[in-house]
């Protein structure tokens, strides 16, 4: 009887410490002169590298005006959830823009994160930042990496997320996979102004949630989140950049929609955030924010742009 060969492990990703943050503009124009070049299957090979990031202090001056862009009270001690993911974001824009990252830069969507705040982070703490690609999946519009972001202070783990990204392309198997069951053929993988559906979330979830506020979002509101984190992926910047990626107009961002929506709820310091960007926010537009006990959602119309969950942890050490 012939046994069968021990499976193997991955490697575990190198670690590469960095002594200052990378500059983003020539990663962003790094990332797109490479990305005629790649060719996304969900089958490839992740960057085998986590960037690390340590003794980085926080700007107060760039923070506040992230709070002002976002909705965030302004002058806290500590950080809004989301900092975190911007204050990281060269981190990973430098193992994106890399030859190594099999999906092209320009045109990536946020489709998904997933933030645990261990813990109160202070605006005057020093953090080490690392981020790394845990994986890539295949999407049925395309290919999806999830990029893991951690952020230590003392050495101990208080925040971390966990995003998706999707590189929108005609899949191997698209088909199979989109044609129905009758013979009718599913939608197009790059239909435009469309994100991929989004699992939905627990049954536990209630029907619409009442409306408790309503904004008026002014075409600029991708320029300012972008000067403020450093994200000016075209899609989100001017409506002639948008168009060439599918879309008929420069839509928000999702970690900005995100934020906005959070800082509208008011978590507790210690919590694990759940939200799915499940259609693009027009700019400009008008959306509903609207909220019942751990759910919040964006929506307009009959249409939901983001859908999520707040929940809170106990304690360390209860």
């Amino acid at each position: 009887m012939r046994t069968q060969p021990p499976v193997r492990p991955e490697p575990a990703p190198r670690t590469r410490t960095l002594a200052s943050p990378p500059s983003l503009v020539p990663l962003l124009a790094r990332g797109t002169l490479l990305s005629p070049f790649k060719r996304p299957r969900p089958d490839a090979p992740v960057p085998a590298t986590r960037l690390l990031l340590p003794g980085v202090r926080i700007d107060l001056a760039r923070l506040a005006a992230y709070e002002r862009v976002c909705g965030f009270p302004t002058g806290a001690d500590s950080l809004p959830v989301t900092y975190p993911q911007v204050l990281a974001f060269p981190l990973a824009m430098r193992i994106m823009a890399g030859r190594a990252f099999p999906l092209p830069l320009p045109g990536l969507v946020h489709t998904s994160v997933e933030i645990t705040r261990y813990q109160e982070c202070g605006a005057t703490a020093e953090y080490e930042l690392g981020v790394l690609v845990e994986r890539l999946a295949p999407h049925r519009r395309g290919t999806e990496a999830t990029v893991l972001t951690e952020a230590r202070a003392g050495g101990r783990l208080v925040w971390e997320s966990r995003s998706t990204y999707l590189a929108r392309h005609r899949p191997r198997n698209a088909d199979r996979d989109h044609g129905a069951t009758d013979g009718t053929p599913g939608p197009p993988p790059d239909a435009p102004g469309h994100l991929p559906d989004a699992p939905a979330h627990p049954a536990a979830r209630p029907g619409p949630l009442p409306a408790l506020a309503e904004w008026r979002l002014a075409p600029d509101v991708g320029r300012r989140y972008g000067a403020v984190s450093g994200d000016r992926n075209p899609i989100h910047l001017h409506p002639l950049a948008a168009r060439p990626f599918g879309f008929p107009g420069a839509i928000a961002h999702g970690m900005w929609t995100v934020a906005r929506a959070l800082a509208e709820y008011g978590p507790p310091q210690a919590v694990r955030i759940r939200a799915e960007f499940r259609a693009p926010v027009p700019l400009p537009g008008t959306v509903a924010y609207a909220a019942r006990g751990p759910f919040f959602e964006l929506r307009s119309g009959g249409r939901v742009h983001l859908a999520g969950e707040v929940r809170p942890l106990p304690a360390r050490g209860a």
